[in-house]
């Protein structure tokens, strides 16, 4: 019986790839098209995310233009932008809407830097919590006869060796929007 970590590896892999999307939402002064992701709109009855009723682009580092494709969305892309947490007026001119970013105050900075350690640090609850279905996965396995006391410690062996490995990635992540955070 060989021992099996792919399952958990690719949940941990999954983990952190979240995270990235999560933290890749959190505005940092520069105007990123990511901030609009969670912002759905109703559109003909069915919640729809902006990019995909809208063309997103930067024309200039602190702003987003939205270009619906259809004029008659321009109205709830608005109500959806003021609706959210996002803080930005929309400034809508008929035809697009126009998004622009204030720099951010050290206040604010700091605010998104707690942001970001949170989003981490539930990261790595996550990834602890994969690594402890695991471990109760092998000890169920073990309880059965299908694999030995020594499988059992090995894995547990590998496992902490996989979920060091992912906080340590995790840290990473968070690391790097928090200095892209301070360094605007």
């Amino acid at each position: 019986m060989s021992l099996e970590y792919t399952d958990f590896e690719r949940k941990m892999k999954r983990t952190c790839e979240f995270l990235s999307e999560q933290l890749a939402a959190v505005r940092a002064g520069k105007a990123n098209p990511a901030v609009l992701d969670r912002i759905t709109v109703e559109y003909y009855g069915t919640d729809t995310p902006i990019n995909q009723i809208a063309s997103i682009s930067s024309p200039d580092p602190r702003s987003l233009l939205i270009q619906p494709w259809d004029a008659s969305a321009l109205k709830s892309i608005e109500k959806a932008i003021l609706a959210s947490d996002l803080g930005i007026n929309p400034q809508n001119d008929g035809r697009a809407i126009r998004l622009i970013f204030p720099q951010l105050t050290e206040e604010r900075r700091k605010e998104l830097a707690k942001q970001v350690k949170k989003y981490a640090e539930e990261a790595k609850v996550a990834v602890r919590n994969i690594r402890r279905d695991a471990v109760e996965k092998f000890k169920a396995e073990k309880k059965k006869s299908e694999i030995t006391e020594d499988d059992l410690k090995i894995a547990e062996k590998d496992l902490q060796k996989l979920t060091d490995d992912f906080i340590k990635e995790v840290e990473k992540i968070g690391e790097a929007k928090e200095k892209e955070l301070m360094e605007l």
